[in-house]
């Protein structure tokens, strides 16, 4: 889940992460004048979405009294860059600056550890300093079991020749982001650029932020302080009323997961998941020519209230023909408490089973009493003997006639 630049803001700020002046979002020309009178001097006014090219857009304005401020602010708000319309504007004083920086810290899946990344070219892609100019790349690994000190970003730091007091805030900033990424689930923390200004200050100019989805539960009560609603998704688009919806049938009962839903334009429902399930039954669908309403993760032994809702919310949705209910082999989810939840979503939705259901492939624990289930309903259902490819394709046939 990535963080608008204001809330990575607030959430670098909250760890000693120097901020420039001001550095609030408004929402109206009035409060971004309000800000920009606050700041008292020269100020830059940026768009908040969640994707780039806001520069080339017109998304960063320059103002120097807080009359301009809030013009600009009222142009920035009136346009969509890239499909997005803008959360807010971001306004915060603009000094000189002297040179630029870049700090981030994601993680590496070949060493399974974080890595921190350091240079002394910011402001441009890390990508492309890595390609061009490796000499001004510093990084290190670090546990995540042990804390991360000044010390340890002094080291990598001092790998750029970089010494005196600019050493030690830098250092001090690295480790602070270090911190923030550990603690909070984060798959990126970035600053770029950090600017050192010409009085000397260190001031993160643009930040970067993403939340790994499972940490959410975990991290209710900083997501909570930022303002970040349960069901806001944050992907490329926003989140449909479909998505929300679904977040909320996750949201009511803590048993399972039932509700992660991502709408698409197909006709065929999809009930599927475990253990990386979701991904290769939604692929295998469109290998076999089906177009998917949604995209779904189910697992985890879901109450049957959650996979009763969750089976009328997909069939709520316009164009959905059928249903197919399919899973890789549980261990942790009961077979029959599945079945009966989306038996009772389909009967409640006015359906008859058998019409609706293409296709049941669901093996593991108690699969006997819920096959037993299906059975009595009618429902073409499979075991373990039929891959999930070939359910898959089962479905997409049951959807000629459909």
């Amino acid at each position: 889940m990535r963080f608008y630049e204001y809330e990575s803001k607030q959430l670098f700020g909250r760890y000693g992460i120097p901020l420039p002046t001001g550095s609030k979002v408004a929402h109206s020309a009035a409060e971004a004048e309000a800000v920009a009178k606050e700041i008292n001097g020269p100020a830059v006014l940026k768009s908040q979405v969640l994707t780039g090219g806001r520069m080339k857009a017109g998304g960063v304005l320059f103002a120097d009294t807080p009359g301009q401020a809030a013009e600009a602010a009222t142009k920035i708000l009136a346009l969509t860059i890239n499909g997005h319309a803008p959360r807010g504007v971001l306004v915060e004083g603009r000094a000189p600056v002297k040179q630029e920086y870049y700090i981030g810290v994601t993680w590496d899946g070949f060493a399974r550890k974080p890595v921190m990344i350091c240079s002394d070219m910011g402001g441009i892609d890390i990508e492309e300093v890595a390609e061009t100019h490796p000499e001004h790349i510093a990084k290190r690994h670090f546990s995540t079991l042990l804390p991360f000190s000044d010390y340890m970003a002094k080291e990598l730091i001092a790998q750029l020749a970089i010494g005196g007091a600019e050493l030690n805030q830098l250092s001090r900033i690295a480790a602070a982001l270090a911190r923030v990424f550990i603690a909070h689930g984060l798959t990126l923390a970035e600053i770029n650029p950090l600017a050192r200004l010409e009085d000397g200050r260190f001031v993160c100019l643009d930040g970067h932020v993403d939340m790994e989805d499972d940490a959410r539960d975990s991290q209710k009560a900083i997501l909570k302080a930022l303002g970040i609603a349960p069901e806001e998704k944050r992907q490329a688009r926003p989140p449909t009323q479909f998505e929300i919806d679904g977040a909320a049938v996750d949201a009511a009962d803590h048993r399972g997961v039932a509700g992660n839903v991502v709408e698409f334009d197909g006709d065929l429902g999809l009930v599927i998941g475990a253990g990386g399930g979701s991904l290769t039954l939604f692929d295998a669908i469109r290998k076999h020519g089906g177009r998917p309403a949604n995209y779904c993760e189910i697992g985890g032994n879901p109450s049957v209230t959650k996979a009763c809702e969750l089976t009328k919310l997909i069939l709520r949705k316009p164009g959905v023909k059928k249903i197919a209910v399919m899973m890789n082999v549980v261990s942790n989810t009961r077979v029959d408490i599945v079945a009966r939840g989306v038996i009772k979503g389909v009967i409640e939705s006015g359906h008859k089973p058998a019409d609706k259901i293409a296709i049941f492939r669901i093996p593991g624990s108690w699969e006997t009493e819920g096959f037993k289930i299906l059975q009595h309903y009618g429902v073409e259902y499979c075991d373990r003997t039929v891959s999930m490819y070939e359910a898959a394709g089962r479905a997409v046939a049951k959807m000629q006639d459909a």
